[in-house]
């Protein structure tokens, strides 16, 4: 299964995919399955529309087509009435798996096709006849979760089933947030630019882990979670909640109701906020944000002073950096740390020990305005 690649079907390959679904369609035959796949179905007409569609995906062993799959992802109106049950997350955007086919001596073509569908999307659905054994041991053996019976297009059943990956990140997600969303905090001050964003969001999936969410919706609270600074500081969570419910992009992947509760986080998550967090993504990124990181919060406090108040002479930085500290990180300071899980509170007894220390403190502040004001030179 390693050595299949899986890619769009070009046009020229369409006689080869009927052949693959003739074959296919005997094997059915074989098994017992006399009633799915009849009257020539999938049409010449259907393959030609799923290739149009881009739709159509071919898995290749080289330069060999070894099977074929359509994967189409947007709601499914045979999907809309479900009988005997009813789909998890039914708000959530997904993909479903149809006309998946196979050439002779091939081993691992629905591994391969599912283990890329997964990468695609959160929640993958699919269909398949009563009779079709091979196709519900495979549901079986992969963890589908059966959902109940949904009637296709001629009116005849369907067992329906459903995957939800929530422990695992989309891809096409994770490339646009890396692609247009993170590049956004390049413009930002020094202290919140696009490595402070990757910080909090592998901080946010590190304590993910610990708790039953949806890893998705955490990687994109965390990249959002800061963009919100184009307005300026004092309002930065409440747009960069806004941004979240603004972005039509994230509907391909996220329901109304999980976009509401990232953008909840998003304004949830400032440091200075006495109210605790509505939801545990809102605690997930808060505390991810904080990533107390004693050395690191000293530079940054510096880097914030020097970008955002350069009219202050060096003894005037030095008044604003413990007056900072004193305010947001020491004993009755206004920092909140919401999971127990993380490794904040020892940090911030660290860090709490150099605040109370002045000498210590003053030789921090003088490392780091060194730092910036020289920076080591790199050697090969």
């Amino acid at each position: 299964m390693s050595d299949y690649e899986i890619r769009h079907t070009e046009p020229r390959e369409a006689t080869h995919l009927a052949e693959l679904f003739d074959y296919s369609r005997n094997i059915m035959r074989a098994s017992g399955n006399a009633s799915q796949w009849v009257g020539g179905y999938p049409s010449a007409d259907i393959i030609a529309r799923d290739i149009r569609r881009r739709v159509s995906y071919v898995i290749t062993n080289g330069a060999e087509i070894v099977g074929t799959f359509a994967f189409i992802v947007g709601r499914d109106p045979t999907y809309e009435q479900i009988e005997g049950g009813s789909w998890e997350d039914d708000e959530r955007p997904y993909g479903t798996i149809h006309r998946i086919a196979c050439s002779p001596g091939h081993n691992g073509i629905f591994e391969a096709c599912l283990e890329w569908c997964r990468r695609q999307a959160a929640s993958i659905r699919v269909d398949t006849h009563k009779d079709n054994k091979i196709m519900l041991h495979l549901m079986e053996k992969h963890g589908f979760n059966y959902r109940g019976i949904i009637y296709v297009a001629d009116g005849t059943p369907r067992m329906a089933f459903q995957m939800l990956n929530t422990r695992r990140i989309c891809e096409p997600m994770r490339e646009y947030i890396d692609s247009t969303i993170l590049p956004k905090y390049d413009s930002f001050d020094s202290a919140h630019r696009r490595d402070h964003a990757e910080t909090v969001i592998t901080n946010s999936l590190e304590l993910a882990r610990q708790y039953d969410v949806d890893l998705n919706m955490v990687y994109a609270i965390g990249a959002y979670h800061d963009t919100g600074l184009c307005a300026g500081r004092e309002r930065h969570h409440i747009v960069s909640g806004q941004n979240i419910l603004g972005d039509k992009r994230l509907q391909l992947w996220f329901s109304p109701s999980q976009l509401a509760v990232m953008a909840a986080a998003a304004e949830d998550h400032r440091a200075s906020s006495v109210t605790e967090p509505r939801s545990i993504y809102g605690k997930i990124v808060a505390e991810a944000d904080r990533d107390i990181d004693p050395q690191k919060i000293l530079l940054r406090t510096v880097q914030y002073g020097l970008d955002n108040y350069p009219e202050l002479d060096k003894e005037e930085q030095w008044q604003r950096f413990v007056a900072h500290l004193d305010e947001k990180y020491a004993e009755g300071g206004y920092l909140r740390l919401w999971l127990p899980e993380s490794k904040n509170a020892a940090r911030l007894a660290e860090l709490r020990l150099i605040i109370r220390d002045s000498i210590r403190l003053r030789n921090s502040f003088e490392n780091c305005w060194e730092n910036l004001h020289n920076p080591p030179h790199k050697t090969s």
